[in-house]
Order: C-alpha cells, then structure tokens, then sequence
C-alpha cells in the first residue's frame, strides 16, 4: 500500500524526533539524516494513527521521494453524461427483511436512510471515536518507542483509564521527544476524561 503523500507524519532517528510534516518532507529529512551518517534507526509515523511508514531509502532524495509516489491512482478519464461520481462505493449489506422493509419506506430509499443513520452515529459517537483513535494511536506508538522504557505498563493503564496525571508522572522520565510525542498522541483522550 502506498501512503498518501498529504497524510502528516513524525519521524525519530534513534530516540530524537528529526521531522514532523507532509510525508515527502519528512522522508527528505530522514534522508539527510542517513546521508550525515546517522546511525539510529529511522522510524516514521503516521501522526493520526502512529502506524509506522515504511520507505526504501535507497538512491537520491529524488529516487525516494519517487517511490512514495509510485502506485497513486491515475486521474481518471472525463465522464460523460449522467450522474456525477461522488466517490460512492457500492459494498454488499446484510440485512434482515424487517430492515430492508423499514429503509425501503424510508424517504429516498434505502441509501439516504443509511447514509443519514451512519451520518447520525458519526456525530453522535465523535467524542467516542476521538478517545478510542487517540488511545490507539499513543499505545501503539509507546508499544514501538517506549515499550522497554520504565513506567510504560503503567503509562498504558493511565492512558486507557484516562488518567492525565498519572500518565504525565510516568512518561516524566522518557527520553524527552518519546515522552513529548506520546503524550501530544494521548491528548484527545487525556481530555476527555
């Protein structure tokens, strides 16, 4: 799979944190860094779900930025009449006849009445959503940069229990932008609580 170029990320040599930005920005400061002779291992991160990004440092900083790109989806042909492409994705849905029988009474039919219904549960499970995301995200990217790290298993406790001060006491000690970034990570979910 290809990352999306305008996707923000983090990339940490070692234990610092060399770059924050667009993909391709990060990936020519990595670059640089590896070409200095830096010798940690580079590590990228998806900055809104900390899943590592792998990329193939080989070559130029042209050459790597190239092989990002390597994959896009080529633009597509101009359409002709009809009705426009809104990005609808046509997917198989199971449903029990009742349900079928109450979205087809539905104004619109049944696509307005469940695009409506998931349009509902978005809003109404936001808040939700962004704890549970922001938890993923700082666990997964502690499991990767700070799993030996003293206090983690309890940083991970206070982080799911919401625990502001708890998970601040034990990242306190963390190298300084494992701990920073970890904690920027936890936010949403630190607030909520």
């Amino acid at each position: 799979m290809t990352p999306d170029p305008n996707r923000t990320c983090t990339a940490f040599c070692g234990l610092k944190r060399i770059a924050s930005g667009l993909l391709g920005d990060v990936v020519t400061a990595a670059k640089a860094a590896l070409d200095r002779g830096e010798t940690g291992a580079i590590a990228i991160f998806d900055d809104e779900t900390s899943r590592p990004i792998e990329v193939d440092f080989r070559g130029s900083v042209e050459e790597v930025r190239a092989r990002l790109t390597l994959g896009a989806p080529e633009a597509e042909a101009p359409r002709g009449p009809g009705r426009p492409k809104l990005g609808v994705v046509a997917r198989e849905v199971t449903l029990l006849p009742r349900h079928w029988d109450w979205l087809a009474a539905q104004p619109g039919g049944a696509s307005v009445a469940l695009r409506r219904l998931v349009e509902a549960a978005r809003r109404d499970g936001d808040g939700e959503s962004r704890v549970r995301l922001s938890q993923e995200a700082a666990n997964r990217f502690m499991t990767a940069m700070a799993g030996d790290r003293p206090g983690f298993e309890e940083a991970g406790r206070a982080l799911f229990a919401r625990d502001r001060a708890r998970f601040h006491a034990e990242t306190e000690l963390w190298p300084e932008d494992i701990r920073d970034h970890a904690r920027r990570l936890a936010e949403p979910a630190l607030q909520e609580g």
